[in-house]
């Protein structure tokens, strides 16, 4: 067996473990997780409360973030780097678990690695790509959560409005929590419902306020965090102060889309010098593939290119740091 044969067969089982073993991680283990709950159900006759053991724990189990034992440890420490990745997937509101997020980007990373090695045979530029492609799932998490917070912030005010009006009803302030989680549209349903939960199953209702204000990274929910709190320690009428609340979140959301109107043509001038560059590439590497060939083949020509990533990402993140206004 030649050479040409070792490699072709070495590549086709990295090949094929990186897709078995992906999908048998984050795929066929649940499923049969589920599968042999239901059956347990269904041995027991779908009793639904049973006496526990002597010695049982009467808590609600954790949700596990990753099947593997000690990622999972790992992921629900309290490191800055597990709490941050936590919070990003649980805003996003994808129905992925953080060990999902980190397994799937260590996949897309070696896959990435071993074609760039394949295609160029750089390892320096392997390593490049395997990074940007990593990074992939995090970008998009990151998307989605700021999307996710952008229709937030919208129903917020009409959230605390109801909450008010049902102050003003004579209902207690955790009764407005439930309705609000009841009958908004989500997410803002589901952050509100996360928070009277956590204080109706027995956590302080100003430390289930600080939980809210961590998750949900706005401004609005801190000044809504402050208010109530304070009407909890010096009294007074908590529904006036919520609606002068909404009030206030609504005339700061006009001036925000005002903003964005007189800093179009900054972003957009922002938008095109940014993708100037890879789309001059894609255009040379498809109508002129040997001009771009000679700085593949070439080491000094890959460290160029290496460099350039490098410079157009710095430049990037100045010029969105240039045209994006703070309000």
């Amino acid at each position: 067996m030649g050479t040409a044969e070792l490699i072709a067969g070495g590549t086709f089982v990295v090949v094929a473990a990186m897709v078995i073993l992906p999908y048998l991680l984050l795929v066929l283990r649940p499923e049969m997780a589920s599968q042999e709950i239901l059956r347990q159900r269904i041995k027991t006759g779908g009793a639904a409360v049973r006496v526990r053991a002597a010695g049982a724990s009467l808590l609600k189990d954790e949700a596990r973030l990753s099947v593997i034992g000690p990622l999972n440890d790992l992921l629900a420490g309290r490191n800055a780097v597990a709490a941050n990745l936590r919070d990003l997937v649980h805003m996003s509101g994808v129905k992925v678990t953080p060990g999902q997020i980190v397994l799937g980007s260590a996949c897309l990373a070696l896959f990435g690695y071993i074609a760039t090695v394949t295609a160029v045979a750089s390892p320096v530029l392997g390593i490049v790509v395997a990074l940007f492609v990593g990074a992939a799932p995090y970008a998009a998490l990151r998307l989605m959560r700021a999307r996710r917070l952008g229709v937030f912030e919208e129903q917020f005010p009409e959230a605390v409005d109801l909450i008010a009006r049902t102050l003003r009803a004579g209902h207690a302030f955790t009764t407005g929590l439930k309705m609000a989680a009841d009958e908004l549209p989500q997410p803002v349903a589901a952050e509100f419902k996360l928070l009277y939960d956590q204080q109706n199953y027995g956590l302080p209702l100003p430390d289930a306020l600080h939980a809210f204000a961590k998750r949900v990274p706005l401004i609005d929910a801190r000044f809504f965090v402050t208010a109530v709190l304070t009407q909890r320690d010096a009294g007074g009428n908590l529904a006036e102060v919520l609606d002068n609340l909404s009030t206030v979140i609504r005339e700061r959301f006009k001036i925000k889309r005002q903003l964005r109107v007189v800093s179009a043509h900054g972003r957009l001038t922002g938008l095109v010098l940014a993708a100037l560059p890879p789309a001059l590439a894609t255009f040379l590497l498809i109508r002129m593939p040997e001009h771009f060939n000679i700085l593949i083949e070439d080491p000094a020509g890959i460290r160029m290119i290496i460099v350039a990533v490098m410079l157009q990402l710095v430049g990037g993140y100045l010029i969105y740091r240039i045209t994006k206004v703070e309000y």
